[in-house]
């Protein structure tokens, strides 16, 4: 989940009479194109790939694999010819790199959608006093997306440009086009993404409303106009009395919790009957979900009060619904946005990963906020009508078999045991945010990627294979790269933590000081897309797909350690007092999503219970330590900086 700086869009600015003016404004980057992705020289990823394993793989390793970089990229070797054959490929595309990218990454990966790749967000909590309160507030967040998606369907979104680093220079819009009305569709062999820019049916006019575990079609666009929300908050009314007055006898949405192959099978038996086919078409066509959750005897919300730890529960809600008992069924996971309100005033998101990064979810996320605390929302795009000049809101029809009905309970089972085997724990660190390390000339995220290596060090006594996104926004249609924090200086820093290498307080500083300076430069070099995994990636696939026999340097255990990430980590930054959250990519690792606040960092860390070498909770309070002892660090030699100087 790559995270940038960008524009900020205020409420104002995104109601249509201000279309033309943001059309405008957009039309500059359109008359200057962005570069394409470069294809970097193959001796440099070359050398960059060997320096990411130098502090993870034995010595013994090293050395074979080694011989196998130098026969890949000696003179006449397969990675000149590969290397030639993609440069070829790359002149032809807009991005040579996204395809292979978006296979590898999500498309060909068969696992379950939620916790193992969907993310969740955790937005303020509401203080509802009543259903109709909750309602009020659905309706504005559906005229807060509707206000958004004016500006995204026009493709009149003010270009977000990079601030450091030849600040300026405009990022593609790209992610932002993709968050509504994109869909995920499972296969056998791999997923399709579906968008917009690639379907040929009209643009939708309906949002999907989920309660009660049923699907109910809410048109939000009657007669060529857009509702009021007073029109939207009737609606949802009614949506929430049919939810209750006819219970679903199944749970269809578990479906969409299934591992992805069987998924696709039971997808192929749920679509023989019209009546399925007809409901899933208006479910994959809607511009968004809203989930609309029962209870989950969450205590009260204490008005004003940060999040912490007591947040947790919030987190699961999103992340999962908190099991087929609960709220697991109220979703349809496919769909790119579901956002969620649960009638005791908790409220986020779970997005579907494929189509887009982090950084588009949060834009609209704190324009929907700021939407909803502002003034806009009273205003009347259209008058109100009556209730009896608007369509009913439609619950979808299933026509179940017993095959069907049979696939709902093992998705049932499966959901359960996922859930029972999640471990999320929340820290919210208060004794400094991203200024401590800005006021030591630091850059805040290498500072904190540092903290995460030394958090691992301290607990297993070595390092592993990290991945952090690095946007490649800078280039048209760019996604990301991998920033790798795994360094040899993060490791010697660590060592010198804790005893293992003996250092004074002074190369203490300078260790910490040249692994965050390590950290950094991979980072630049990422961004400005010369990072090596996706080179690599490109390499591997045009092999395959050329019916070259496969370079040994692919099929060599180190580059199956070093794709393996133990942990995954991602700086989502908000102005908010939101987080981001979502679980480890592999069985016996951590997922760790960090928002770096002026004054306070929020973390979610996220590893699975049936590992019995990884504890969500010691990662957490090991991670309190680690922060603790770099600040302790890094303020004592400011005081004997200072001493000296007087």
């Amino acid at each position: 989940m790559a995270t940038s700086m960008m524009t900020s869009i205020t409420p104002s600015s995104c109601s249509p009479r201000n279309q033309t003016k943001l059309a405008k404004k957009s039309s500059v980057s359109k008359s200057k194109p962005l570069p394409r992705l470069p294809v970097p020289p193959l001796h440099n990823t070359l050398a960059a790939y060997l320096q990411s394993l130098r502090a993870t793989v034995s010595r013994e390793q090293y050395a074979i694999t080694e011989s196998l970089v130098r026969e890949f990229g000696r003179p006449g070797g397969p990675g000149e010819y590969l290397q030639m054959k993609l440069l070829e490929y790359a002149e032809s595309q807009a991005n040579w790199s996204n395809r292979w990218w978006l296979d590898d990454m999500y498309l060909h990966n068969h696992v379950s959608l939620p916790l193992n790749s969907n993310p969740g967000m955790v937005f303020p909590k509401q203080h509802f006093k009543d259903e109709g309160q909750r309602l009020r507030f659905a309706a504005k967040l559906i005229s807060g997306i509707l206000d958004y998606k004016v500006i995204i369907d026009a493709r009149a979104l003010p270009v977000d440009r990079v601030r450091h680093h030849k600040p300026g220079q405009p990022l593609c819009m790209e992610q932002y086009y993709r968050l509504f009305s994109s869909y995920r569709v499972p296969g056998v062999v791999k997923d399709s993404l579906v968008s917009p820019s690639s379907s040929v049916m009209p643009e939708p006019e309906h949002i999907i409303v989920v309660c009660n575990n049923q699907f109910f079609v809410l048109d939000v666009i009657v007669n060529f106009k857009r509702l009021s929300e007073q029109d939207l908050l009737s609606q949802l009314k009614r949506i929430v009395d049919l939810a209750r007055e006819d219970p679903a006898p199944h749970t269809v949405g578990l479906l969409t919790t299934m591992g992805r192959v069987e998924w696709a099978t039971a997808r192929k038996k749920l679509i023989k009957a019209s009546t399925n086919r007809d409901s899933l078409d208006m479910i994959e066509r809607c511009i968004f979900v809203l989930c609309l959750d029962a209870n989950m005897g969450h205590p009260p919300a204490e008005v004003g009060k940060p999040m912490d730890a007591d947040d947790e529960p919030l987190a699961h809600q999103m992340l999962h619904g908190g099991g087929t008992s609960l709220n697991s069924g109220n979703r349809w996971f496919d769909k790119t946005m579901q956002f969620i309100i649960g009638d005791d005033g908790t409220c986020g998101l779970n997005y579907e990963h494929s189509p887009s990064e982090g950084v588009a979810v949060v834009q609209l996320v704190e324009h929907l906020l700021r939407y909803i605390d502002s003034e806009t929302h009273k205003r009347k795009l259209t008058r109100a009508q009556s209730i009896c000049e608007l369509p009913c809101p439609r619950v979808l029809r299933w026509k179940l078999s017993h095959e069907t009905i049979q696939d709902i309970e093992t998705a049932r089972g499966g959901m359960d045991r996922l859930v029972d085997d999640f471990d999320l724990k929340l820290l919210r660190y208060t004794k400094f945010g991203k200024g401590f390390p800005k006021s030591q000339n630091m850059s805040p995220d290498a500072f904190i990627q540092i903290a995460l290596q030394f958090t691992y060090f301290r607990i297993y006594g070595h390092l592993t294979s990290t991945y952090e996104s690095a946007s490649t926004r800078r280039f048209l249609e760019g996604r990301v790269d991998n920033i790798r924090a795994a360094t040899v200086e993060a490791l010697e820093f660590s060592r010198s933590m804790i005893g293992d290498r003996q250092a004074t307080e002074l190369e203490k500083m300078d260790l910490l000081r040249a692994a965050i300076q390590r950290q950094t430069d991979i980072c630049i070099t990422n961004i400005l897309g010369q990072g090596f995994d996706c080179h690599l990636l490109g390499l591997r696939e045009l092999s395959r797909e050329l019916g070259e026999p496969m370079p040994e340097i692919f099929t060599d255990e180190a580059y199956r350690m070093s794709n393996y990430f133990n942990l995954s980590t991602s700086q989502v930054l908000t102005k908010l007092d939101t987080f981001m959250c979502y679980g480890a990519v592999v069985p016996d690792g951590y997922g760790a999503a960090y928002n770096p606040h002026e004054d306070y960092i929020l973390f979610a860390i996220a590893s699975w219970k049936r590992c019995p070498t990884t504890s969500s909770e010691v990662f957490r309070d090991k991670l309190y330590k680690s922060l603790n002892d770099m600040h302790a660090l890094c303020t004592r030699m400011s005081l004997n900086n200072n001493h000296i100087v007087k």
